[in-house]
């Protein structure tokens, strides 16, 4: 089985969503692999097939050493706003309670550390 690690795609410049998933990610000490679209044009195009929009936090959950989903993302129709839909191995713009729960779905933190808020 291979292992799994978290990847988002964000930007340089300030976001209130990133800074949301980041200190999230910081609070629960996940290890997470950023990569920043307005730095990379293959990484800018990547969010835009995914999502339709330069989105970010866009988080991934990959196989260690890559960048790309461990699994196509369920489908998003064409125009829709990605904004905290959980398509499996992919979430975009997620809240901190959506970001909790898609982290927890795929083992990145566990049931106990999670809260209703």
């Amino acid at each position: 089985m291979s292992r799994k690690q978290l990847v988002m795609y964000s930007r340089s410049y300030p976001c209130p969503y990133v800074h949301i998933a980041a200190a999230l990610l910081d609070e629960y000490d996940i290890d997470v692999e950023e990569i920043l679209i307005d730095r990379d044009q293959e990484a800018m195009q990547r969010v835009l097939d995914w999502t339709g929009f330069l989105s970010v936090p866009t988080l991934v959950v990959a196989e260690e050493g890559s960048t790309i989903p461990i699994e196509p993302p369920e489908y998003l129709e064409h125009g829709s706003s990605p904004r905290g839909i959980n398509r499996g191995s992919i979430i975009t713009e997620p809240n901190r309670q959506q970001l909790k729960m898609w982290l927890q779905q795929h083992g990145f933190i566990n049931e106990h550390s999670i809260g209703i808020e």
